[in-house]
């Protein structure tokens, strides 16, 4: 299955191995409007620690089989968001 992109964001291969895991995680996915697959992948791949990015790559295996559009409690692509941005800016202050 050739799977759907994101808007700004390409899909990083450890995402990639995931998505393909599973042929339902894969239709899941597909099935998303391209914005939402861009949420995911910047959730994914903003984080600094490898440990905290594997926890967001399982988080989104399960909320994906729960029907979920996008990832909870997330402001937004600051890439792509300008107002999310500035969540992402506040952290950096400290």
């Amino acid at each position: 299955m050739k799977l759907k992109e994101g808007v700004i964001h390409t899909i990083p291969e450890d995402l990639k191995i995931v998505l393909e895991s599973s042929s339902e995680l894969g239709e899941r996915w597909n099935a998303l409007t391209p914005l939402a697959r861009n949420e995911w992948i910047c959730w994914v791949t903003i984080v600094k620690q490898q440990k905290t990015r594997d926890e967001h790559l399982h988080r989104l295996q399960i909320e994906l089989l729960e029907g979920k559009k996008r990832p909870c409690c997330w402001p937004g692509c600051p890439h792509r968001n300008p107002n999310a941005a500035k969540w992402f800016e506040k952290k950096k202050k400290k």
